[in-house]
């Protein structure tokens, strides 16, 4: 069948393929975990966001399939409809719990829940100042609210300051990634949170993969740091191991959220079964106490092995990026390790600014020792095959 659109689309995706930058879905043919079959191939997983291994935590999933007897697969509807359970009211007072706030809202991921916290705060007349590499979820979220956008240089706290101190607007709001999602670098939360204060101007802290990583229980950068802002988004989907996103936040903020925040109002909620299963994972994640000590021995390892082999690499969070250069090379790169039984998948624009396309490591708790060592010796032959710079 052929149409309008399918001229479209082939005109696009032929482009899409001269350029180096055609992307396709391969399906897992085994649950998320350490290893993973695709096609019949058994690989060594460095590309899933599962932080913990709790996607696949037997805790986890019993507390799944308990969800399910009780409620069933769906919720029905939005929460404002008939979708609102005692199970989403005890997700949201867990996650309160969890972050230290008087409330939590729960968003059918990371990617609706900032484009409604974005759109809720602010609109025509307001500013929102965004780190030049923050999330596409953010980004979208600025242009979808209306409110005038400054984009400053990444991690520039002056720029930030300069921004907020032009006049005329009648709410200004900094919005920032906690830990950047393809650098693994965290944000000056420390410095931001000062230059808020003092214009004035409310702080949104995005700590998708930050959450279960960071802090001292796990909470995240704002916990690591000290810092209170406005609004927390943390995710449910990445080191906790389900789906969703929330945000921590007052009770009133909260309840704007409800009335406001269109991807609430206007969406089917989480199911029930699932909500069950995530208070699980939250208790798990601040109970056992070898979860994050295990991410962080793997993480520390791979980072040395990196540095002993001359790469430039930091223990700055679960994500250490090998940076290409081209689209080309992230893609021989990636090929060459899935030769070896590695799955790294290329990362390149517009994920990434043109020329740092790259091979996005992410380390588990649930990976071995004989896992990242793999992956160190695959990089060291990558190398010698010219396909990676030292």
């Amino acid at each position: 069948m052929s149409s309008i659109a399918d001229a479209w689309a082939r005109e696009e995706l032929a482009d899409l393929g001269r350029r180096g930058l055609l992307r396709t879905l391969e399906p897992l043919a085994s649950p998320q975990g350490p290893v993973v079959r695709i096609g019949g191939q058994s690989l060594v997983n460095f590309s899933s966001n599962d932080y913990l291994g709790l996607a696949a935590d037997p805790r986890v999933a019993r507390a799944f399939v308990a969800g399910l007897e009780r409620w069933g697969v769906g919720a029905g509807a939005s929460r404002l409809v008939v979708g609102d359970t005692e199970a989403h009211r005890r997700l949201e007072t867990r996650l309160a719990a969890f972050d230290g706030t008087e409330a939590a809202l729960i968003f059918n991921g990371g990617y609706p829940a900032n484009l409604g916290l974005v759109q809720a705060l602010v609109g025509r007349g307001d500013l929102v100042v965004s780190d030049a590499l923050n999330h596409a979820s953010l980004v979208d979220g600025c242009r979808l609210s209306r409110a005038e956008v400054a984009v400053v240089p990444h991690a520039d706290v002056e720029a930030v300051a300069r921004a907020l101190a032009r006049d005329g607007f009648r709410r200004r709001l900094v919005v920032t990634d906690a830990v950047f999602s393809m650098d693994g670098d965290p944000a000056p939360l420390g410095p931001l949170s000062e230059v808020c204060a003092r214009a004035g101007a409310a702080l949104l802290v995005d700590e998708a993969h930050a959450t279960g990583v960071l802090g001292a229980r796990g909470s995240g950068l704002c916990e690591a740091t000290g810092v209170r802002p406005d609004v927390r988004m943390g995710t449910l989907g990445k080191a906790l191991g389900g789906f969703g996103a929330y945000a921590a936040t007052t009770r009133a903020v909260a309840d704007l959220l409800v009335n406001r925040a269109r991807s609430v109002v206007f969406s089917t909620t989480l199911p029930p079964a699932l909500c069950e299963a995530l208070v699980v994972a939250i208790d798990v994640l601040e109970t056992d106490p070898e979860l994050r000590p295990r991410l962080w021995r793997n993480i520390r390892r791979f980072v040395d092995g990196l540095c002993r082999l001359g790469f430039a690499a930091e223990q700055r969070s679960a994500i250490v990026p090998v940076i290409l250069g081209t689209p080309e090379r992230a893609v021989r790169a990636s090929a060459f390790l899935r030769e070896r039984g590695l799955l790294v998948k290329p990362i390149r624009p517009p994920t990434v600014p043109e020329g740092t396309s790259r091979l996005r490591f992410a380390l588990s708790a649930a990976h071995t020792e004989a896992h990242v060592d793999r992956a160190l010796q695959a990089l060291e032959e990558a190398r010698a095959h010219g396909l990676v710079p030292s």
